[in-house]
């Protein structure tokens, strides 16, 4: 049972470590974008990171969105934007800046989906069912049609498309949309494609090649949910990520298979081509960047590599093992840098929305459960829809007893045991 960042419900984390610091990310990487000789990711840590491809190192942490960076994009001229779960959009300089030049804001759910069309115009896809097209320096317009979730925009050589959670494939001529192929299951990723063709990614692990006609064509990619799709700058190959862990490389325009690409077995949430198309970047749950080489598909390592840490004298092995899934969201020491959740540390004892410096939600910050074995034990055993309703968590369960215990056993110790050095 995967428990994700449902941990993030029990307490807030305490001393950020200074942003330039941070080796990595601190949870899932969620979006990938890349420009010649840079490299830009965002992750479910709310940090967009700036990288130097060449040396593996991070050259810049820009930690201002207030939920996770869901989109990143290059703009003309060197910039970058960004975003994110809360529904905002910033604007970067080359290089970065501790704040952004501007913030474009009118999403009102998470903003999914970035995309740079004709004159530097940028598109966004948003969760609140509308996509938003960002003129330099005018107001935004809206195109409203999709019926739910916007994940995907793409610039399809003459006309705007976007992919949504209600199965459409839609192609926007000026503010009218119309659908140009349908179905009938969430569609999760857009990429354009050379000759006005598109290129989506379904719940069904299928990846579908449309044509300007309307016509479709399907890759058979998997049988986990295709989230993410990038297709190299020349348009020759696609890069299709799934929640499975597996990355799949195809020639175009022919579809053919070329290599499947066995990471850690982790959901990928992310893919970028090189603009040398020669690197393929991957990004997912165990909050490395990856690095392939795209035509042999041979792996050429992580980038900020992970580090195994023991276990703490008398922590629950079994409970080590549940608690896996967890980790790449949340620590459990009072002195691990930012991460996508709190850190852990002290858990047992402290009320529910007490620490100074987290945002939590309204009903997080109510602060009316005192968390103890019992109470974290019945947050997941009922999940947090009904133990806290009206939080933005999201409900996971651990039904196994014996599981749950084994959880609840090694967060007494790992909890405790972990103090500063």
């Amino acid at each position: 049972m995967r428990l994700g960042c449902l941990l993030a419900l029990l307490l807030a984390i305490g001393g950020a470590a200074p942003a330039q610091e941070l080796p990595g990310h601190g949870g899932p990487v969620r979006a990938l974008a890349a420009w010649p000789g840079g490299l830009a990711s965002g992750g479910f840590d709310q940090a967009v990171i700036l990288w130097d491809p060449a040396s593996g190192r991070a050259r810049r942490v820009m930690r201002w969105h207030g939920a996770a960076v869901n989109a990143l994009v290059a703009l003309p001229g060197g910039g970058l934007a960004s975003g994110g779960e809360d529904g905002r959009i910033a604007l970067w300089p080359p290089g970065g800046a501790a704040e952004p030049l501007r913030v474009l804001e009118g999403h009102a759910a998470p903003v999914a989906g970035l995309a740079v069309g004709p004159d530097g115009m940028l598109a966004s896809a948003g969760w609140d069912g509308i996509v938003r097209l960002w003129p330099n320096g005018g107001t935004s317009r809206v195109l409203d049609g999709h019926q739910g979730p916007v994940n995907g925009i793409a610039w399809a050589g003459r006309r705007w498309a976007s992919a949504g959670y209600d199965g459409t494939v839609r192609v926007w001529d000026g503010q009218n949309g119309q659908v140009l192929a349908e179905f009938g299951l969430p569609q999760h990723a857009l990429a354009a494609l050379p000759g006005g063709m598109l290129a989506s990614g379904g719940a069904d692990g299928v990846v579908r090649l449309i044509a300007a006609d309307g016509a479709v064509r399907e890759l058979a990619a998997g049988s986990r949910p295709v989230v993410a799709l990038a297709a190299a700058p020349g348009g020759a190959m696609l890069a299709a990520a799934s929640l499975g862990g597996s990355v799949t490389l195809w020639s175009l325009p022919e579809g053919r298979l070329l290599h499947t690409l066995e990471g850690p077995g982790l959901p990928v949430w992310s893919v970028a081509f090189a603009t040398d198309e020669r690197t393929l970047w991957t990004g997912g749950q165990d909050r490395l960047l990856r690095r392939w080489d795209a035509a042999s598909g041979a792996p050429l390592g992580p980038l900020a590599p992970a580090v195994e840490e023991a276990l703490p004298d008398g922590a629950d092995p079994e409970g080590a093992r549940v608690f896996r899934a967890c980790s790449a969201c949340h620590a459990l020491t009072a002195t691990a840098g930012p991460m996508a959740g709190p850190s852990l540390h002290g858990i047992f004892g402290r009320q529910m929305g007490s620490l100074p410096g987290y945002p939590y939600s309204p009903r997080l910050a109510r602060g009316d459960i005192t968390w103890t074995p019992e109470t974290v034990a019945d947050l997941f055993t009922r999940g947090p829809d009904v133990v806290t309703p009206g939080t933005t968590m999201p409900v996971q369960r651990l039904g196994d007893p014996a599981e749950r215990a084994a959880l609840i056993r090694f967060l007494e110790v790992a909890t405790a045991a972990r103090s500063a050095p």
